[in-house]
């Protein structure tokens, strides 16, 4: 199956239904494998977002080549999103397990392991999910990305 280089959309045939753009045969790689000008595929690239979160993310929203398609975009601005998500869970647990002396330090305790797996899950499905070119949308954080994303 093969994505548009231009604006990321699935394509079936030469040009894309999305932008219009001729699409042509990917060359050297796996059948549907897109390579942009940067030399990474974009399934490559899309889950390179996620690798080191808010830093991979607004990397390759910078560099040129990746910056113009948009599930990449997504993928960055989710990645943003989640790695943000994920701060600000574990502030919240932090300032509970100061609030509450004895209570709060347990809570905060086994909230925290929970949290660190469940996000290191997550996070490890979003890279996969990525790869194979699966757009896996998060409840809150998905739409807010791809609003971002264009």
């Amino acid at each position: 199956m093969a994505f548009c280089p231009n604006c990321g959309a699935q394509v079936e045939g030469k040009f894309c239904a999305s932008c219009g753009k001729p699409v042509g045969e990917a060359t050297g790689g796996p059948a549907g494998a897109t390579a942009t000008a940067g030399g990474l595929q974009d399934n490559v690239a899309a889950a390179l977002c996620y690798l080191l979160g808010v830093i991979t993310g607004v990397l390759f929203l910078v560099i040129e080549p990746y910056n113009k398609n948009r599930e990449i975009r997504f993928h960055a601005f989710q990645s943003i999103f989640f790695c943000i998500a994920v701060f600000v869970i574990y502030i919240v647990l932090t300032i509970v397990g100061t609030v509450l002396p004895v209570v709060g330090w347990i809570i905060s305790g086994l909230l925290t392991v929970v949290v660190w797996l469940g996000s290191l899950v997550l996070w490890l499905l979003l890279m996969w999910k990525a790869y194979n070119r699966h757009r896996w949308v998060l409840p809150v954080i998905g739409p807010m990305a791809e609003k971002q994303a264009g």
